[in-house]
């Protein structure tokens, strides 16, 4: 776990040390507080509701590099029960240019953006999260990695994220989300088996 203003651009282990990434500031380890899948790495903002979570999925060879980030978006706003009209949207999908990801192992990389309207804890009060989604995919490892940012835009009085929303303490910024996914970094091929 990393306290404010300290190793800010420092690289961060991830599935053991497996990968690695330069994670921002005010980064706390979720697994350190409560159980994590095996294939996820998921840290929370100290201060804000904000999240990125790195995870390892079997890559889907049906779908188009293309689309395969929108294809793991919709599949999230499945998981989060926001897959009504109006409930998710993606405003743009473009590609990472290689030339700037460490992941040299990637066959293309894509950064999405886009919003859902969740809630939280299957709480009725649902809250605007803007998301940005890195997808790397690693058809020779049968692995696509995620990596998503999720930002809290406008939270719902009822939520229970309603607390922790009005401080304003030096929240993420896609700068900060830019930088993890060209940071990332894979050590040990092993992790996919």
């Amino acid at each position: 776990m990393q306290t404010e203003g300290d190793h800010s651009h420092e690289s961060h282990p991830l599935f053991g040390g497996a990968l690695s990434t330069v994670l921002p500031s005010s980064s706390t380890d979720i697994s350190t507080l409560r159980e994590i899948p095996d294939n996820q790495e998921v840290f929370a903002h100290a201060h804000t509701d904000q999240s990125i979570i790195v995870e390892l999925l079997e890559y889907q060879s049906q779908v188009a590099d293309q689309d395969a980030a929108s294809y793991h978006f919709e599949d999230i706003a499945g998981s989060n029960k926001a897959l009504e009209p109006g409930a998710f949207q993606v405003t743009s999908v473009t590609p990472l240019l290689k030339s700037e990801l460490s992941l040299s192992q990637c066959s293309s990389g894509w950064l999405l953006t886009g919003a859902q309207s969740v809630s939280k804890f299957n709480e009725e009060a649902r809250n605007t999260v803007a998301i940005q989604l890195g997808l790397f995919r690693l058809p020779q490892f049968s692995t696509d990695i995620l990596v998503t940012f999720n930002d809290p835009q406008s939270i719902s009085p009822e939520s229970s994220s309603a607390s922790s929303a009005g401080s304003n303490r030096e929240p993420w910024t896609v700068q900060d989300f830019q930088r993890v996914l060209q940071s990332l970094t894979l050590h040990d091929p092993g992790l996919f088996g």
